[in-house]
Parts: C-alpha cells; structure tokens; sequence
C-alpha cells in the first residue's frame, strides 16, 4: 500500500474470487495491466471487468507491449492475469515495472525511444525521425536512424526541381529530417518521405495563412465538378467556380497551368481539404483602385471615361472603378432626345466633375468654353435678322433653334401680319425661317423674335420701288 506501484497477483482456483480480485483492485489503482493471451476468454473478461473500474486498462500480451508512455504520471498501477497466463511473464512484467518506476519522469518518458534491450525503437508509421544520410544514388538515399534497421527515402519522396537530382542535394554525412511512411516493406526496409514531411509544414503555412489573412499563390492543376484543384507547393486545394472570378465562370479551361494569388477561406488538415478564393484578391485589388480614384477626384476635374450603360435620363460613366452620372441635360448645351442616338456602350468620352455627392458624382460636358451663349449678346443683338430651325410649338408661339443651345421664342403674334389661331397652323418642326431680334436678355437668356418685324420693314422698300 505504501509503494506507488501496487503489484497484486490474482492468480487463484475460483473464476469469480479472481474477477472480484481484479475489480477492486482496478477501483483503487490509475492504471491496470491485464496480462494474458489475448485469446483467452478468461483474461478477455479480467480485461472487461478492469476496464468499466479503471479507464487506463491496457492488455499486455507480452513484455514489449508495456505501455510506458501511457502510464508514466500515474501513482498507483495494478497488475492482473489470467489463469492461464504464465508465472515467468507475470514476473518479467513485474520486475520490468518495478526496474522502470526506479526511474525519473523523464527517463521513463525517454525509455518510450528504445527498446528493452537499449538499442533505439523501431519507429512507428507517420513518425518524424532524424538521421544521417549513409549513401546517396539517383534513385534513394539511405538513412541512418541509430535503431536496428536503416531508413529509404526514394527519389519519388523527394521535391526535386528541373533536372535537379539526389546526388545534387544530398550527401554521406548530412543529417536529414524525414516522415515514416512505411514501417516494413517486407524485407526489413523502412521507407520514408520528405514530400510528407514537408506537406506538414505546408499545411502549416495555409494555416498561418488563413490566421493572419495572408495571400498564397497556388497553380491550378485540373477541374473538378463544381470548381478546379489548385496546388500550394505539395498541398492541394479546392477552389469553387465562383470564386475564381469577379466575374461569371461557366468553364475554368482558361485558367488551367495558371498560377494564381489567393486567400485561404477553410483549411482541414486532418481531412487534407483547404478552399481558396482567387475573387476575393481582386475584390480587394477592385477597392484599393476605387479608393484610389475616389482620393483623385475633385469638383472641376476634367476626365476620361468609358461609357458603362445607356438609360433614358443619361449615361453612367466608368471614371476607373467608380461610376458618374452623365444626365442627358449635360451631355450637350443642344438639346438631346435620347442618349442612345449619341452614345455607345464602351465609347470613350471627355467629361468634367460639375459635382460629388457622397457616393454620387455628377458629370457633364458643358464645358464652359463651348457655352454658345458666349458673344451671343453681338450676335443676336436686338434688331439682327437671324436663321434658325423650329424646334417645338406651344398654343402661344414657337420655339426656334438659333443655335446648339440657343432657343428664341417667336409668339404667335409675332408669325404674320394676318391674325394666326395657333403655330402649326403656319409653321412645322424642322422647318427654317428668317425673323428679327425684337429683345435679348443676357441674364435670363432668353431672345424674342418677330417674323412680323421682317414684314413690316420689307413694305417701305416696295412701295418705293412701284413709285
């Protein structure tokens, strides 16, 4: 009861004193070896009854199958076999135990690496072991482990590059990490793989990656159904159809062979699934422009832009990844009837900023120096006969085009001598005439024409001509 390690031997005649035995000591103890063949249906049921009692319940069918590292912080163990189990195993694994427990945690934890006789375990499958390289060919390169048995990396398990070969990396002498991938090809060789190992650290990067939201750059290999594989060094990856683009991607055979900047989106290592996502690099390089154009923009600034859609009130302006406005009362200082008679999509036009709104920006291209309203006091002074085309009528008169921008109205009084009911009784759309500047208001602008006036002065003229 005093040492740490509580032996007791339940070897005894009656079937049910030996179960009991086994269940309270299993009670009281952290840990429990049942020792015994692991056919024998009496040390199967030792083995059932210590489990439900104590957690830590471990079959020992022979002395190497102790399991040190499981039971090395445990204070109290228990030892239990089987009727049929042999006294000298049962002494073996005591004495081992007793040998053992004599031992620092740490020297226990240590004793995990090597066999009972001192020489180094084998290792185990997908174990990370470290060696000296004993000799190099062209197809492996052969490990020295310190254990009885050497390891093989073949040339398959080896990352090479171009004509790259195994005799250019490595040499007699070098210490090298390497993953167990096999334990025993059946001739005594242990084979094992620095791609996987470096697999490991790749998926360590993707997670770095994910967490720090770094970019990776992967090269897509093939398509899959719903998306592409894309490798990152020796990892591969999955990336959907919709985030390959920014835009719609039906069929992703142009983007096969193509290496590609990515954000991880989901990493599972254990299942060896990572997502990427190439549309999210652009999302983000789209909004780094935006707001580098936003930045650039200033009321008065003259542009250029490419025509992105036509609407029946305007055009909307592509100045670069930010979108303006261009109304159809600013897409000329004529008048325009519709923006798709003087537009195209993709067109390339010259705009200025009249003014930023928030997210809004309002262009036009009225610009100043093609204002016709400029010297249009000399032009159209009053008393000028002036040329223009009729534009549109009301019931009270007509309006006359004088020039791109320039409307002048001639009343319905105005039109003749003769009493005139309405405009179109006289006049019609398009047609040209010929009238008098009868007033000009600059800074209104706003011109009255008489085609009357014109009358009145030709009669003088033709009397005097009869006389």
């Amino acid at each position: 009861e005093n040492t740490d390690v509580e032996v007791k031997n339940t070897i005894c005649n009656a079937t049910s004193l030996r179960q009991k035995s086994c269940a309270d000591l299993a009670a009281k103890c952290d840990a429990m070896l049942i020792i015994g063949g692991i056919e024998s249906s009496n040390t199967q049921k030792l083995y059932e009854i210590s489990k439900k009692m104590c957690k830590k319940t471990f079959f020992v069918e022979k002395n190497e199958d102790l399991p040190l590292h499981e039971i090395a912080k445990c204070n109290k163990i228990g030892i239990a076999a089987g009727a049929s189990t042999p006294e000298c195993v049962i002494k073996e694994v005591i004495a081992t135990m007793s040998e053992k427990k004599e031992m620092s945690m740490e020297e226990l934890l240590a004793t995990e690496a090597y066999d009972l006789d001192g020489a180094m375990r084998l290792p185990r499958l997908n174990e990370v072991v470290n060696g000296t390289v004993h000799q190099v060919t062209d197809k492996e390169i052969i490990v020295n482990m310190g254990c009885k048995k050497d390891g093989v990396i073949p040339k398959e398990e080896v990352t090479l590059e171009g004509d790259q070969k195994l005799t250019d990396l490595f040499k007699a002498g070098d210490e090298i990490q390497a993953k167990v991938v096999k334990t025993d090809d059946g001739e005594g060789v242990i084979t094992l793989s620095k791609k996987k190992l470096e697999v490991n650290e790749h998926w360590n990067e993707i997670n770095e990656a994910l967490e720090n939201k770094e970019t990776i750059t992967v090269k897509v290999v093939r398509q899959v159904n719903g998306g592409v594989i894309a490798a990152y060094k020796e990892v591969s990856g999955f990336i959907p159809l919709s985030q390959l683009s920014d835009k719609f991607v039906e069929n992703a055979d142009e983007f096969i062979g193509k290496e590609l900047p990515v954000k991880v989106t989901r990493v599972d290592p254990k299942r060896g699934r990572a997502v990427f996502s190439h549309k999210v690099i652009l999302n983000e390089e789209k909004q780094k422009q935006v707001e580098a154009v936003w930045n650039s923009l200033n009321v008065g600034d003259v542009v250029e832009g490419t025509v992105k859609n036509l609407t029946d009130f305007g055009a909307f302006i592509d100045l670069g990844g930010v979108d303006g406005l261009l109304h159809i009362s600013e897409m000329s200082w004529g008048r325009v009837e519709n923006p798709k008679k003087v537009f195209t999509v993709g067109q390339q036009v010259r705009v200025f900023i009249k003014s930023i709104n928030d997210t809004k920006i309002a262009l036009s291209m009225k610009f100043d120096d093609e204002n016709p309203w400029n010297g249009a006091a000399e032009k159209y002074a009053v008393g000028n006969v002036v040329k223009g085309k009729v534009a549109r009528m009301t019931d009270f008169g007509a309006f006359v085009e004088l020039a791109p921008g320039i409307d002048a109205l001639l009343h319905v009084s105005q039109i003749s001598k003769e009493h005139v009911a309405k405009p179109s009784d006289v006049l019609s759309i398009g047609q040209e005439i010929q009238a008098k500047v009868v007033d000009f208001n600059g800074d209104d602008k706003k011109i009255s024409l008489s085609m009357k006036a014109l009358l009145d002065d030709a009669e003088p003229q033709e009397e005097a001509t009869e006389e």
